[in-house]
């Protein structure tokens, strides 16, 4: 994808710490669930966050939108999760001392308990959206939905039968159903603890999923 003046690629390895860069100043504070908790300010490292994105780079299924001068307007950070491998995360998990980070990841993972996508599609891997993140200077140009509408492009080339996604806010749940993903199941907010909820206009966590032909 090029536009005006934007061009879609795939993350190359010394791209990384630009991506991560990008991040610590878009989705490590905005995102609705990081927000809630407070989980680092615009510009924060954040080890563990940090420690996630850099593997789901390495799985090299990313990619970021650049202007002209190779500036990263937006990106997406899309992984590989296999049949079993929840369950080693969640232990690993249970390990860390950061109680926020575990609060976030603890619901995410709950929700994918909820539903499992391996039996209910006969697949031993799916293709996963982790992070969809958009420089704040560039919001509202549709490059979210560019970036959603590539990553399914991507998933089908690398022979994928199913693309599945957690998003936790409204913005990201619209982009995804703009590119017919289908709601399989969702946690109200107001299910969940309050230092949690993100408040309006974001109203559930989304587990969304696209079969692809």
């Amino acid at each position: 994808m090029s536009s005006a003046g934007l061009h879609c690629e795939l993350v190359p390895a010394d791209r990384y710490q630009d991506v991560i860069e990008h991040l610590k100043y878009n989705f490590f504070a905005d995102e609705p669930l990081n927000r809630a908790v407070r989980l680092c300010q615009r510009g924060e490292a954040h080890v563990e966050l940090e420690r996630h994105c850099l593997l789901t780079l390495a799985q090299e299924m990313s990619l970021m939108i650049v202007d002209e001068d190779g500036k990263i307007a937006g990106t997406a950070l899309n992984g590989i999760i296999k049949k079993g491998e929840r369950e080693e995360c969640e232990r690993r998990l249970a390990e860390l001392q950061d109680e926020k980070f575990k609060s976030i990841f603890g619901l995410l993972y709950s929700i994918n308990e909820k539903v499992d996508l391996f039996d209910k599609y006969d697949v031993d891997e799916l293709f996963e959206c982790r992070i969809l993140s958009v420089d704040e200077s560039y919001r509202g140009r549709g490059l979210a939905n560019l970036l959603v509408e590539n990553s399914v492009e991507v998933a089908r080339n690398n022979g994928f039968k199913v693309i599945k996604a957690d998003a936790t806010g409204i913005f990201s749940q619209k982009c995804f159903l703009k590119s017919d993903f289908e709601v399989i199941t969702e946690i109200p907010y107001s299910e969940v603890e309050e230092n949690l909820r993100p408040g309006p206009p974001h109203e559930a966590l989304k587990l969304l999923v696209k079969i692809l032909d």
